[in-house]
């Protein structure tokens, strides 16, 4: 691990601990977040979006072998799906916990991604717990596809503005979405 990203994880982990939000870069597109079990902060990034509280946000964990630990039944074919996906995947279980309500939909779903890359992989395992994601726009608005698109009143609202991978470009969009259903069917939602 290089000593910029060293730096930048452990001062995310720090500010996450203290209930804060920062705009991150994840390994799709640039992200808001906060510790997923922190009912206020997520508040807050409702808040700085103008995002209904009905519209429920992404949970990213560090490795699937932590998804028993936030979704009662994981369907067997959740870990293929990861396991094999090209690209990222983010997948709606049904029957969330131990995380914050304010992230769980109304019918008791809650949006899933395994990220892939060093800083937020590294962050969630020294947090010891899920990073709450939500594009870096607001709602409404199409997502940014790279650092500099990120609209100033974001940066200015966001308690910390992760410095590393600011520069980088290349082709990312969000994560492909998939409903898990207890029988393990599926559905696409978002390719």
């Amino acid at each position: 691990m290089s000593e910029a990203l060293k730096r930048e994880v452990e001062k995310s982990v720090t500010l996450l601990r203290q209930g804060k939000i920062l705009l991150y870069p994840t390994d799709t597109i640039w992200g808001i977040g906060c510790d997923a079990t922190n009912s206020k902060a997520i508040d807050r990034i409702f808040k700085l979006k103008n995002r209904s509280g009905q519209k429920s946000m992404i949970v990213l964990l560090d490795t699937a072998d932590k998804l028993k630990q936030y979704v009662e039944n994981v369907p067997s074919i959740a870990y293929d799906l990861i396991e094999n996906a090209a690209s990222p995947i983010t997948i709606v279980f049904d029957k969330a916990k131990n995380l914050s309500k304010k992230l769980v939909a109304s019918d008791g779903s809650i949006a899933i991604r395994v990220v892939q890359g060093d800083y937020c992989v590294d962050v969630i395992r020294q947090l010891g717990r899920p990073l709450v994601s939500t594009s870096a726009n607001l709602s409404g608005e199409p997502a940014p596809q790279s650092f500099l698109q990120i609209p100033e009143i974001i940066k200015e609202k966001v308690d910390y503005v992760v410095d590393i991978h600011r520069t980088r470009i290349r082709t990312i969009r969000p994560s492909t979405l998939i409903k898990l259903e207890k029988n393990g069917s599926f559905s696409i939602l978002r390719l």
